[in-house]
């Protein structure tokens, strides 16, 4: 389940300082199952519930990059949005996620600089309020000058 919220485009010049753009989306065992596909990580740790259950984890876990996933949504999508080009990502995994968790994925912008069309966003995910991934990310963000 993926909230339905506005997409688009924030150029350079209208994005503004603590901006806060999110998704929220409960990970389903198809999720999990498609990113191992997709990804090729077959890791047990995601898709056997024996094998899970044996781990720190104590039962399966979704990919991190699952999770991380969902900020690159909300930055192309949201905030900057349509246009945005990544230069970097860092993450810090603070919690697993598992299967029916919901996460909201946050991104803020804690930096700007128009000359160079650079934003820097604190980006977190939270599943029931508690962080569960942390980061920081530098993106392009699109101009609505066209000299």
């Amino acid at each position: 389940m993926l909230d339905n919220l506005p997409r688009g485009t924030i150029t350079i010049e209208e994005i503004e300082m603590g901006m806060m753009r999110y998704l929220r989306k409960t990970v389903t065992d198809e999720d999990i199952e498609m990113f191992a596909q997709i990804s090729t990580d077959r890791n047990p740790v995601h898709l056997d519930d024996d094998y899970a259950r044996d781990t720190i984890f104590e039962g399966r876990i979704a990919h991190g990059m699952l999770t991380a996933g969902l900020i690159s949504a909300v930055i192309g999508e949201q905030l900057p949005g349509h246009g945005t080009v990544y230069m970097g990502q860092s993450l810090k995994f603070l919690a697993p996620v598992r299967p029916g968790d919901t996460v909201v994925a946050e991104v803020e912008v804690i930096g700007i600089d128009v000359a160079k069309r650079r934003v820097q966003l604190e980006t977190r995910c939270l599943v029931d309020g508690k962080k569960v991934l942390v980061g920081e990310a530098t993106v392009l963000a699109p101009s609505g000058k066209f000299d």
